[in-house]
């Protein structure tokens, strides 16, 4: 597979999916080898505006792990020349003169866009404001694939900050390209779902239904995907943060309805929204879902800096192979 930009989850198809799947399985076997150098002699810029733990440290260790290296600001939007007033398309033409590929994440949606309308090297999104998040819904999609089995015939439910947040909207372009999918969208009213993803599932054939009570339906779904309220999204909409927080929380009287199949997923940071408890329950996938994203992330950079590995047999669609339980 060859990859130039990676900016928005709709780009990928169900070939591509497949393929890069296939390739983030076979990269587990180069974390578990300790290594190569798929990608030695080529430099990755990982230019962040916004705080990130897991994407800015997955991105790091998977060009790392091929063999690469990193330049690195954590918070370009302090200590770059953009507190001087620096657009951001004048920073990613400099930038194409240091590296072979930029991971951005941004507080702007579609910055992701206008990066890689002038960048000649592949611009990779770790996030745009509330836009798009695409690597995150790909590890996603992988957790999902790896911990059930299939990515046809699920019943999901996506659970908290869906007006903002750009995971969920991601992964909802993800799921419209599969079969038999069915959404269910847990969500108080100031963060309900937005029009565009409910307009785009319609179109797409994806039945979803809004839900207020989580613990009704959660007998019915193979995920639940639990999202934080985003405190930062409320500016100064203090009272409406207040509101949101805490209405829906994935705890062990929540398990006991779950079935005995189904796991839980969160994209992380938590804060309060899964209790500590259920941590230990062997469905709690989201510290795996997380070590995927390294997986993952080795793939995507492989493909956008035109390098091919030597694959395992593929992983099969089905059975005990794909699951990362314990």
């Amino acid at each position: 597979m060859r990859l130039h930009h990676v900016v928005a989850a709709q780009d990928f198809n169900r070939g591509m999916l497949e393929e890069l799947f296939d390739s983030a399985h076979a990269m587990e076997h180069v974390v578990a080898d300790g290594g190569n150098k798929l990608l030695d002699g080529q430099i990755m810029a990982s230019l962040f505006y916004e705080e990130s733990t897991r994407t800015r440290f997955s991105f790091e260790t998977a060009m790392l792990r091929l063999g690469g290296s990193v330049i690195s600001t954590e918070n370009a939007r302090q200590f770059s020349s953009v507190s001087k007033g620096e657009t951001l398309e004048d920073t990613i033409r400099i930038m194409n003169g240091y590296c072979d590929v930029i991971v951005m994440r941004h507080y702007e949606s579609g910055a992701a866009h206008r990066a890689a309308h002038v960048s000649r090297v592949p611009i990779v999104n770790a996030g745009d404001g509330t836009g798009q998040h695409p690597t995150q819904a790909l590890l996603d999609l992988y957790t999902i694939q790896k911990e059930l089995g299939r990515l046809d015939n699920l019943t999901i439910a996506v659970v908290g900050d869906l007006a903002n947040g750009r995971t969920v909207r991601s992964l909802c372009y993800l799921l419209a390209k599969y079969r038999a999918i069915r959404i269910h969208m847990v969500a108080p009213e100031v963060v309900a779902m937005r029009d565009d993803i409910k307009e785009y599932l319609t179109r797409h054939d994806v039945p979803y239904r809004e839900e207020t009570d989580l613990a009704a339906i959660a007998a019915e779904v193979d995920v639940v995907y639990q999202t934080r309220i985003q405190k930062e999204r409320f500016g100064d909409r203090a009272e409406d943060y207040d509101a949101a927080r805490g209405v829906y929380i994935v705890d062990r009287d929540l398990l006991s309805v779950m079935r005995p199949d189904a796991i839980v997923m969160h994209p992380l940071p938590r804060v309060d929204e899964i209790t500590t408890d259920v941590d230990v329950d062997p469905r709690a996938a989201y510290f795996r879902q997380a070590q995927n994203g390294v997986y993952i992330r080795m793939s995507l950079l492989a493909a956008c800096l035109g390098r091919d590995l030597e694959r395992p047999p593929a992983l099969s669609s089905a059975g005990s192979s794909w699951s990362d339980r314990s």
